[in-house]
């Protein structure tokens, strides 16, 4: 009765050109109920002067509402961009209904670090984000963000894109602003000048600052200037996010690098994308997770992100030291021009491939996008150095990647990462997941397939199919703690009067699909996605809809959305 009440009241649309959204799939006696509804509606004197109780109402779903509790049955009802009714909506009426039954209705998932500003205005919809149910997406991390924030976001707004959209400032973009990429001190004056573009960020809504200490410039950043800067965006209510300075052989020294920070500067403090590099230092996680609960257990707010994979992603240049790197490409360029100094930097580069992210071997390397030579995409260095007539030892890699700077650089995965390290950092209660990655750009080389998948992955490989963590976990370490943690309101939980970004999937389906070799592959089983009350995802497709807003950080001085 129930559902013949439903559809009643809804069947009004095949008159009057409302939309129903029955899955494929769905019971006989669903399709056949709303037909004999139409019949009956032919026969209600004033039939079509019901009014609608919502704009959307989602019914019959498994409601894990993002804070970890156990799933409860329940009907959404939204109206307008926000979440009106959470419970059994069975007499109520809606432009847009959508049969959840069998599916887990979550909170849109947010994305505490990306790279989407590459890809975000070659492809504004994000299906690469949105096929996974990613409703917001944050920019400017590893310190290195546009500049100025409040001229991005106008740029942003005024190109419209599909997901909402939030950026930190990066430290890195601000110190060559001010210093350029020289190894040296800043002068109290260049200091002064860097916190007050901090200050200005802030209030242009940045969410915190970001930085990338294990790149140029980040690297030459001293512990003491980064707390200095930190303390700027701590006054603005922002939180710190950092690419720590090493993640293999020094991680330890890192970890409690990052900590002191956020002690001493008074700010909450996110380690991104925590990983142990080279087969070495695998099992380092148990020592920097049990850094973090200290640190924690004496009043230190420090939490972690991750995303689920055993390879990184970065420029080439990460095989290359960092002090040959100051003063730019040139610079380095030029010493490569000298024996002496080549030979130096070709013993590091070996060094990293050996024992770093090279994973013990050339072959771990692979070049994901080379702009002046899109043929290399998908090839690791051993094949290159074949190719080039020498023996693919780190020796000869090194000089190949000598080779690939010199012509423009490119882009690599690294296959370095400890798969245990990433299970046990994904069961930490204070780990947030991400995807580190860009916005999709269908086809374009050989991307990390974690721009496609990885919060499907974590839904499908780490929870359905292994069971590292559960479902109610998960979805609480994609929604509610990244929203609590980059100060993001009426979002990532399920909730009355909370905008209705929502992610209504199949759980025994989704799964990442793209992989090492075949990245450009979307995810499957994400059946409808909303951002802000607006459908985006539709049967697993998207719409062309672009709702998505500018979400200002705690420090912004304005009103309303860009």
């Amino acid at each position: 009765m129930k559902l013949l009440m439903y559809s009643l009241k809804n069947s009004i649309r095949g008159v009057f050109h409302y939309r129903f959204h029955v899955p494929q799939g769905s019971s006989d006696l669903i399709r056949a109920s709303l037909i004999r509804s139409l019949i009956l509606l032919l026969l209600v004197p004033g039939g079509a002067a019901f009014a609608q109780d919502y704009d959307v109402l989602i019914h019959g779903g498994r409601v894990i509402n993002g804070s970890g509790n156990p799933w409860f049955a329940a009907d959404l009802g939204i109206r307008g961009d926000r979440i009106a009714a959470i419970g059994d909506l069975s007499g109520a009426t809606a432009e847009i209904l959508i049969d959840a039954a069998g599916l887990v209705v979550a909170p849109g998932f947010i994305d505490p670090h990306t790279h989407a500003i590459r890809g975000i205005f070659d492809v504004p919809t994000a299906e690469s984000a949105l096929l996974q149910g990613v409703t917001t997406l944050t920019e400017g991390n590893d310190g290195s963000s546009p500049w100025p924030i409040g001229e991005h976001y106008r740029e942003i707004a005024e190109l419209g894109i599909s997901p909402n959209w939030a950026v930190f400032v990066g430290q890195g973009t601000i110190r060559s602003q001010v210093i350029g990429v020289e190894d040296r001190e800043p002068s109290p004056a260049e200091i002064g000048r860097m916190k007050a573009m901090v200050a200005q960020a802030m209030e242009e809504g940045a969410l915190g600052i970001s930085t990338g200490l294990f790149y140029v410039p980040g690297s030459f950043t001293s512990t003491e200037e980064v707390i200095e800067l930190s303390r700027v965006a701590a006054e603005h209510g922002g939180i710190y996010i950092s690419h720590m300075r090493e993640e293999a052989s020094q991680l330890i020294e890192s970890v409690n690098e990052t900590i002191r920070i956020g002690e001493e500067a008074g700010i909450p403090v996110q380690i991104t994308h925590h990983k142990v590099i080279g087969a070495p230092n695998w099992g380092a996680a148990v020592d920097s997770l049990r850094l973090v609960d200290e640190a924690r257990a004496r009043g230190v707010d420090v939490t972690i992100d991750q995303y689920p994979y055993t390879a990184s992603q970065t420029g080439i240049n990460a095989l290359i030291p960092q002090w040959a790197q100051e003063g730019g490409i040139n610079a380095l360029l030029a010493r490569l021009d000298s024996r002496e100094t080549r030979q130096t930097i070709k013993n590091e580069v070996v060094e990293r491939i050996l024992f770093d992210r090279g994973g013990g071997d050339p072959a771990n390397v692979f070049i994901s996008r080379n702009s002046w030579d899109p043929t290399m995409a998908g090839r690791n260095l051993a094949e290159l150095t074949i190719e080039a007539g020498m023996e693919p030892s780190p020796e000869n890699a090194a000089e190949v990647v000598f080779e690939i700077l010199r012509n423009g650089g490119a882009t690599a995965v690294y296959h370095a990462i400890g798969s245990d390290d990433v299970d046990r950092i994904m069961r930490h209660p204070a780990t947030a997941i991400g995807s580190d990655g860009p916005v999709g750009i269908f086809g374009e080389g050989a991307p990390h397939p974690r721009q496609y998948g990885a919060f499907a992955r974590v839904l499908g490989h780490y929870v359905r199919e292994r069971g590292v963590i559960s479902l109610e976990e998960a979805i609480r370490k994609m929604t509610s703690m990244t929203a609590q943690r980059l100060s993001i309101q009426d979002r990532g939980l399920i909730a009355e009067g909370f905008f209705a970004d929502l992610a209504v999937f199949d759980a025994d389906e989704i799964i990442d699909r793209a992989t090492f070799e075949d990245p450009h592959q979307y995810a499957l089983g994400m059946k409808y996605v909303l951002v802000n009350g607006e459908i985006v995802v539709e049967d697993g497709a998207h719409t062309g809809s672009r709702p998505g807003r500018i979400l200002h950080g705690p420090g912004y001085v304005g009103s309303g959305s860009l």
